[in-house]
């Protein structure tokens, strides 16, 4: 029997009706749709947009480009990049926008948006690629355009931008020139295996469908990669792995890769915190008009970490 918050409740139901009804009209799932669907409930649902005072578009390495929100130009502020959700098939800088303005606004560090790039029409791994290239390039970009920063690098991501970042720390933990300070993950998606138990306790009627996860993994890897090996949750570990923050939700059917995240990293003797959303589902973030009590926790929660 499910307990969600009463407005969540209600929107979930509407929602699930209307993905009833398009299942039952024969209409099929679509790059266009996907991409659409997330962008407007985001814009639906996230509405109250903050000013940063600086935001800027650059490219790294002429090839990625981002995006920097600057809460104080005038001071040299560390830095957090980001990486958004969206099954590794959606979601962009765009949609992400609100997102990371309330990142930067609680935290007071630069966030920097990337724009990686997206299945079907760029498989795994090239947005790992593109994703660890910013973390080498970065400072570099930032010097050029003449920012305030300190040298201080961290990284954050819901969903599949969980996942990338994941796994650009699990890389970095093996490279002197990539030093990650710190790690957001929020209901990360860790394990391309779909192995663990909630994925199909909650993979119906909580937003996120395991059938749709599998769609997403099946455009994601396309090559017959061992998906085991592309998970994070399996490893390896270190102790050159940064110290984590993991947010999970109790409707989400990613949440017991990402508790056995943290569970490994605790094993591991890696700094890490676990904060778990009671009565939410995957991508509240996204929802915050109707969960803004949930959605506030986790700013300020993620603001204290990375500052502490």
């Amino acid at each position: 029997m499910r307990q969600l918050t009463t407005l969540l409740d209600q929107w979930l139901n509407r929602f699930n009706k209307v993905m009833d009804e398009t299942i039952a009209s024969g209409i099929p799932l679509t790059v266009p749709t996907v991409r659409e669907g997330l962008a407007a409930i985001t814009r639906e649902l996230v509405t109250d947009i903050p000013d940063i005072a600086l935001i800027e578009n650059l490219t790294i390495k002429d090839k990625v480009p981002i995006r920097i929100y600057h809460p104080q130009p005038e001071t040299a502020l560390p830095v957090l990049v980001f990486f958004h959700g969206g099954g590794h098939m959606s979601g962009s800088v765009e949609v992400y926008d609100p997102i990371c303005r309330k990142l930067a606004q609680h935290s007071q560090f630069i966030v920097v948006s990337v724009e990686y790039p997206l299945a079907p029409e760029h498989p795994y791994p090239a947005a790992i690629d593109d994703g660890y290239l910013v973390l080498q390039s970065l400072f570099q970009t930032l010097i050029r355009a003449e920012l305030n920063f300190i040298p201080q690098l961290s990284i954050a991501g819901d969903s599949a931008g969980g996942a990338i970042c994941a796994t650009l720390a699990r890389m970095a933990q093996f490279d002197d020139e990539v030093e990650i300070a710190k790690q957001v993950l929020i209901y990360p998606s860790l394990d391309y295996t779909l192995s663990f138990p909630s994925v199909n306790q909650n993979g119906m009627g909580y937003l996120l469908q395991q059938s749709r996860i599998e769609w997403y993994f099946s455009n994601y890897f396309q090559h017959n990669e061992d998906r085991r090996k592309a998970s994070p949750v399996w490893g390896p570990y270190s102790m050159a792995l940064p110290e984590s923050l993991v947010i999970t939700a109790e409707f989400c059917p990613l949440k017991d890769e990402g508790i056995a995240y943290v569970e490994a990293l605790k094993k591991q003797g890696v700094e890490t915190e676990h904060i778990h959303f009671e009565q939410m589902i995957h991508a509240f973030l996204n929802m915050e008009n109707i969960v803004k009590k949930e959605c506030e926790l986790a700013y300020t929660t993620i603001g204290v970490f990375l500052n502490k």
